[in-house]
């Protein structure tokens, strides 16, 4: 691993190229056992820095709270009740400015290494209402001035709300400061949901079944508020802990562990599968490790909300999810939710070490209790249907389980995107091709394929590519989620962003003709059904195919397709209408 040279397999460029594409994701997929993405030890450094700047810039802002102290004095104030709230809407900026989840090299963004407000600021940027045909004054797919305005109104009262005083009666014991006036963040909400209604990729961006849940706190008395951000805190474990009851997330432990900086011995990684490189089928190793931290996401932070009221069984349990946390941060998971996992460690000593003599028990307002019910029936829904509801609203988060999508571009076409779409930074392989030439561009977006293949999904996909294509030596193949970060402006594995919906919008700019781009959806796994619905579209003529395929399948194949071995595939019946992906349910 070198310091800016990404680790890449070694292997005659020239050779390789002539492989049937099987061939050349396995060559990737056996690689990525021992060495994960190759990142170079600057990307590691970069993240690292990003997330001392996301410490330390909030403690800066939050201590220019009048009457709050200085910055040097924070072991005085930290506790107060306000630089919770004021943590909250920091988060909230940090993702939707794009510097959170989705920032950098391991989302595929180089030059520059963010998207969020670079898209989100500039008119002509593609947007994806999620009912456009239901929500008046929602239709279209441009960004125009009244979306950039609402933006804008996010973040300007945002930055009010953090330079905002403290007011009312201090609301416990050694509180001097008092607490937010919720009023200060009513034009924050309002505006966050009505550009929800016209562009989804901005109101995901912002993580609102989290941050926008913990928002909509602000406005009960302050006992409420605390024990409504730990049952907050409870249905996002939750939520978490439920995704993974499921075959896939054996596949995710391994791949996670694969890609651990800390993680690095060699005979360690290979132990995470079966029998590499013959079989990288995962082990035993990292399905106990998947059982094991679903047990843990379910009770630990169930005796800290229900039992947890002090003394050193409690901060036992708080320790321990800090380090659960800090394990996953240690990954650098693709994706990378850094932040986020910082978000929860501080959570866990302040609600839970701080405030917690503030028992659940002692809930009394209904709003509370409504706003947890909701969520819980949108996470609920999500489970059981979810073509209708985004894998992060639906708490289902990186379980292995969530919808996907290749894209296959044939010759040029996929220059079309940056001749036609309105866009602030180049195609991935634009950008890696300027950063390291060609032939390394090209092994880092077959890596990224690579890992997309180490999870079930991935191959389904490989199968199905085959069916949606007569020749794949033909097609660049692309994975949706980096098709769909430099056109959007952001991506965090969220599949429905990059469906039918998005083909739509760029046929409508780029015009491909027959065949020149053909695009494999597959929709996540019902809780209740162990099969995942696919769509095969062709940009120009529209559905192909269409049908499910049977999570036993994937689980019994290798990273990478044989020659000539279709995916077995099942027809949609009348009644199976209710697995279709997303794009198909609107």
């Amino acid at each position: 691993m070198g310091f800016t040279k990404p680790d890449l397999p070694d292997i005659d460029y020239a050779e390789w190229k002539t492989r049937p594409r099987g061939e050349r994701l396995r060559t990737v997929a056996e690689h990525w056992v021992e060495h994960g993405f190759g990142t170079p030890l600057a990307v590691y450094l970069l993240y690292l820095v990003k997330c001392a700047l996301y410490v330390l810039g909030a403690a800066a802002v939050i201590s220019l709270t009048p009457g709050l102290g200085a910055l040097t004095d924070i072991s005085s104030w930290w506790t107060e009740p306000i630089v919770y709230q004021k943590l909250v809407v920091w988060t909230l900026l940090f993702e939707i400015l794009g510097l959170g989840c989705g920032f950098g090299p391991l989302t595929m963004r180089f030059l520059p290494p963010l998207g969020g407000l670079l898209y989100f600021l500039r008119p002509g940027t593609l947007r994806l209402p999620p009912w456009p045909g239901k929500v008046p004054f929602t239709r279209g797919d441009e960004r125009g001035l009244i979306d950039v305005a609402l933006y804008a109104v996010v973040l300007g009262s945002g930055i009010q709300a953090l330079l905002a005083s403290g007011r009312g009666v201090p609301p416990v014991d050694g509180g001097h400061v008092g607490l937010l006036d919720p009023m200060v963040v009513v034009a924050l909400v309002i505006a966050l949901c009505v550009l929800g209604l016209r562009d989804k990729t901005v109101f995901l961006a912002a993580r609102p079944e989290h941050y926008l849940l913990m928002l909509l706190m602000f406005f009960v008395p302050f006992a409420d508020m605390v024990i409504g951000f730990k049952l907050v805190m409870l249905a996002l474990w939750w939520g978490a802990a439920t995704s993974k009851l499921n075959h896939h997330f054996g596949h995710v432990v391994a791949v996670m562990m694969s890609n651990s900086p800390v993680m690095r011995l060699g005979w360690l990684e290979r132990k995470m599968y079966r029998n590499p490189p013959q079989d990288l089928r995962p082990s035993r190793i990292p399905a106990l490790l998947a059982h094991g931290g679903t047990v843990v996401e379910y009770l630990v932070p169930a005796y800290l909300v229900f039992l947890g009221h002090g003394g050193p069984l409690t901060w036992a349990a708080i320790i321990f999810m800090a380090v659960f946390h800090l394990h996953i941060i240690s990954t650098v998971p693709m994706g990378v939710p850094l932040e986020w996992n910082i978000f929860f460690i501080f959570s866990l000593f302040y609600l839970f070490g701080h405030y917690g003599y503030i028992h659940v028990q002692q809930l009394r307002s209904p709003l509370v209790l409504a706003m947890i019910l909701f969520s819980a029936l949108v996470a609920v829904v999500g489970h059981i249907r979810p073509q209708w509801v985004s894998f992060l609203t639906s708490m289902r988060y990186y379980a292995g389980n969530w919808a996907t999508s290749a894209w296959c571009f044939r010759g040029d076409a996929e220059l079309k995107l940056e001749q036609h779409v309105t866009m602030s930074a180049a195609l991935p392989v634009t950008q890696l091709t300027k950063l390291y030439g060609p032939e390394t561009a090209d092994i880092l977006i077959q890596t990224g394929l690579g890992w997309r293949s180490m999870h079930t999904h991935g191959r389904a996909l490989n199968g199905l590519i085959a069916r949606a294509v007569d020749n794949p030596e033909d097609y660049a193949v692309r994975d949706g989620e980096i098709v769909a970060g430099p056109l959007l402006g952001w991506n965090f594995g969220e599949g429905h962003l990059h469906n039918e919906q998005l083909l739509t919008a760029l046929q409508r700019r780029c015009q491909f003709e027959e065949g020149e781009l053909r695009v494999v959806v597959l929709e996540s796994q019902p809780i209740h059904r162990q099969r995942q619905a696919y769509r095969i579209i062709d940009a120009r003529t529209g559905v192909i195919e269409e049908g499910y395929v049977l999570v036993e399948d994937m689980l019994a194949r290798q990273p990478w397709p044989e020659p000539d071995d279709l995916f077995p595939v099942h027809p949609l019946h009348h009644d199976d209408t209710q697995d279709l992906p997303s794009a198909r349910a609107r």
